[in-house]
């Protein structure tokens, strides 16, 4: 019974951090105190339900638990250590109230929005919300961003000093003044998506967890904006669509990575991707930005039956536009290897090789420069690349991967 409590607990966690403390912030209006009794109502789930069984709805038992432990804490700190404050006391009674909702319909997107208040600053609105609200770990949202996991950590604790100390409220925005917050709670959403179809660390590639629930976030925010939705919403849900459409054939039986190139395309979902394409020429047409050049992107791999029917001179005239729109060293990076696909590894090698200096620290810049290595029969090179890239890697389905290659490397395959 311990062993499946213990189970239990971790896969709560894994799966719902993000959406306890969510509604627990909902409810007690403070983000540390909600962080801090969820962690105490995990760590009592372990004792209670290793012996008395795991209970029926464990979210809703973990969320109960933090909640009277909140109440507790400012209860204690009433009577023994000071009177409550105007804040203090407005949150322990809101504790003590049901969550009376708002014109956001859901806990998460509500305070994803919250986080995302102007008055914090853009670096530090995204992150925010991605390790209170979404569950991401601290260097999760620092691989994102591709800053230090230190630099990220200090980012995450001068944010919430800044809400503390300018008095910013946790209310629910009105639906007019969303569009003010847009671009950052449709990041939030992206980054989410993003760790769901490469997690940074842990044995299994994908976390379909992650993938289902920045979908549906993205369908929330586009029935909340309607009828008048912005094309870079539309644009991300078509991105999020057409990507998830290919994650059953992105990992083997083993769980092992399998290429692009490499998948089984009858494993793809069509009618996802049929979902998908209509949004993709409505964002383009409404102006889309980055999300809508990337979601055109996703659909030319979508609409090639194989492999080898991929139009890559497209897709790198249209990694050419989303350059000019976000002109990011990972972005380039994708387009250099786009270019090694449409005109051959080494013009995609001298692209790549331009971006060292800026992306030493980041295993797909490795992994991508070996592969390219490998299919321009540099074997030695590529091997030194594979090292270099394991060497960085986190997640465990990758290394394997990265692994088989640099063995066919070392034999000269």
């Amino acid at each position: 019974m311990v062993a499946d409590a213990q189970r239990a607990v971790e896969e709560v966690y894994r799966a719902d951090w993000g959406r306890i403390v969510a509604t627990l912030i909902g409810m007690v209006g403070d983000f540390d105190l909600a962080e801090e009794a969820a962690q105490e109502a995990f760590a009592a789930a372990v004792d209670q339900w290793g012996a008395d069984g795991v209970p029926d709805y464990p979210r809703a038992w973990i969320v109960q638990t933090a909640r009277h432990k909140a109440i507790d804490r400012l209860r204690r700190k009433s009577r023994w250590e000071a009177p409550l404050d105007e804040e203090a006391a407005a949150n322990l009674a809101a504790a003590e109230q049901p969550d009376p909702g708002g014109e956001i319909p859901d806990d998460r997107l509500r305070l994803i929005f919250t986080c995302c208040h102007p008055a914090l600053a853009p670096e530090a609105q995204v992150p925010l919300a991605l390790r209170t609200l979404c569950g991401l770990e601290t260097d999760e949202i620092a691989r994102a961003f591709l800053v230090p996991t230190a630099t990220m950590a200090q980012r995450l604790v001068r944010a919430k000093k800044k809400i503390r100390a300018a008095g910013i409220p946790y209310v629910v925005p009105e639906t007019k003044e969303m569009p003010a917050r847009l671009d950052a709670v449709l990041t939030v959403i992206y980054l989410v998506f993003n760790e769901g179809y490469a997690a940074t660390r842990g044995d299994g590639l994908v976390r379909t967890d992650l993938c289902a629930e920045a979908i549906r976030l993205g369908r929330l925010v586009r029935s909340l904006l309607a009828p008048r939705v912005p094309a870079e919403a539309t644009a991300l849900l078509a991105l999020m669509l057409l990507q998830d459409a290919r994650l059953d054939a992105r990992l083997d039986a083993a769980g092992d990575v399998v290429t692009l190139e490499e998948q089984d395309r009858g494993l793809w979902d069509r009618e996802q991707i049929a979902e998908a394409l209509p949004l993709v020429g409505e964002a383009l047409r409404g102006g889309g930005g980055g999300f809508a050049v990337q979601a055109a992107i996703a659909a030319v791999h979508c609409q090639a039956a194989r492999a080898e029917d991929t139009d890559w001179p497209q897709i790198v005239r249209l990694y050419d536009v989303l350059v000019e729109v976000q002109p990011s060293p990972v972005v380039r990076l994708n387009r250099a290897v786009a270019v090694a696909m449409a005109e051959g590894a080494e013009a995609g090698l001298a692209l790549i090789d331009e971006l060292a200096g800026e992306l030493e620290d980041y295993h797909l810049f490795h992994a991508a420069r070996a592969d390219l290595l490998r299919r321009a029969g540099r074997f030695v090179e590529a091997g030194e690349s594979y090292a270099k890239a394991l060497a960085l890697v986190t997640n465990d389905s990758e290394r394997r991967y990265l692994e088989k290659r640099a063995r066919e490397v070392g034999s000269g395959k």
